[in-house]
């Protein structure tokens, strides 16, 4: 009888162990993707927007193809970003119809990103100019939001969700910091010389490079944080995302820059060549700006994924001391282990008066 409590709460003790590992299997949506699908499909019509009222201007002439290649790069990554957060909504919508499945769930993310970048492509070829450089500018903008979609149907969404938000942020901030280099050029000593100018635009760029990581660690923290809070309300015994999902979140929009930026070398080299050699300058110009978007993608990596790193560690609480587990351990355990002695002494006792109250019985036994 004393055995009894003690393998019912042993029995329940491992209960949410079981629970726990349970719900470690089991895939998490990502939240509000389909405020960032509209977000992010918003941006890709701005970008397309400004790249044709720039090509298509009078102004243009025939300094059309060195715009076009000047516009490439915010196409380019918009298209990223698009497709990426359009598969994330539609493999919300496959989660809550179908369940967990994951290979349907990844060929809907590549279908969500070919279907964005399709219309993207049909919309540029319309609307834009019929020339060699459309079609480029299309096909690759095709191709970038198809690795978006690719890149979202990851197994672990909230991640893939906050590298979108970060990514996007960072994408509008980098547009309106624009509008601070002249009066940082200033600040940074821009004189009438040539050296003062380049040592200026080094340090503006690297301003906004380290502005532009710190924001992306902030943001992806950010939505992981919500994401967290979500999930615990729907399910309370869902995990917490270790610190990997973190630093990966953070560096994810860094990420996305350099992976925009092989997309654009590789798709986009015939529109980079034609651009290189209209002139001289404008071979030095697509040279500096291939370098300078190259090291802006590793400091907002690096600096993003330490700043989500570092605010992710400052939610941890104090470590435990050796002892408080083994106290927990020991207070848990002290049931199950005098229910044994107890049993015993219980028996013990009972056998020892049934052989002095029947001594006869004992030796006809024997």
């Amino acid at each position: 009888m004393t055995k009894q409590p003690g393998r019912d709460s042993a029995a329940e003790s491992d209960q949410p162990a079981v629970d726990a590992t349970t719900s470690t299997t089991r895939p998490v949506p990502a939240p509000g993707a389909a405020v960032l699908a509209l977000l992010a499909l918003g941006w890709l019509a701005a970008m397309l927007w400004s790249t044709r009222e720039a090509i298509t201007s009078a102004a243009a002439g025939i300094t059309a193809i060195s715009l076009s290649a000047f516009a490439l790069p915010g196409v380019i990554s918009a298209a990223l970003v698009a497709g990426a957060a359009t598969a994330l909504a539609f493999g919300n919508l496959l989660f809550r119809r179908y369940g967990e499945w994951t290979t349907l769930r990844f060929v809907g993310a590549i279908g969500a990103g070919m279907l964005v970048g399709l219309v993207a492509a049909v919309a540029i070829n319309l609307t834009y100019f019929d020339t060699s450089t459309t079609n480029v500018i299309a096909g690759t903008t095709a191709a970038a939001a198809i690795i978006g979609g690719a890149i979202a149907g990851a197994r672990t969404a909230p991640a893939v969700g906050a590298v979108v938000t970060a990514a996007l942020g960072t994408l509008i901030f980098v547009v309106a910091f624009s509008r601070a280099r002249d009066p940082l050029f200033d600040l940074f000593g821009a004189g009438d010389t040539q050296q003062s100018l380049v040592d200026a635009a080094k340090w503006v760029s690297r301003t906004e490079s380290l502005l532009g990581g710190l924001l992306a660690g902030l943001l992806a923290f950010g939505y992981l944080t919500w994401a967290r809070r979500r999930a615990l309300r729907r399910d309370p015994l869902t995990p917490a995302l270790r610190w990997p999902a973190y630093l990966l979140a953070g560096a994810g929009p860094g990420l996305l820059l350099l992976l925009a930026e092989v997309i654009i070398r590789i798709g986009g080299r015939s529109l980079l060549d034609l651009a290189s050699a209209l002139s001289e300058a404008d071979a030095v110009a697509q040279t500096s700006l291939g370098t300078s978007r190259v090291d802006n993608g590793i400091w907002v990596l690096f600096v993003g994924a330490l700043t989500a790193l570092v605010a992710f560690g400052r939610t941890l609480g104090p470590a435990r001391g050796d002892d408080e587990p083994a106290t927990a351990d020991q207070a848990g355990s002290e049931p199950s282990r005098t229910s044994t002695p107890s049993a015993d002494a219980d028996s013990a006792p009972a056998a020892d008066s049934g052989s002095d109250a029947d001594p006869a019985q004992a030796d006809a036994a024997r």
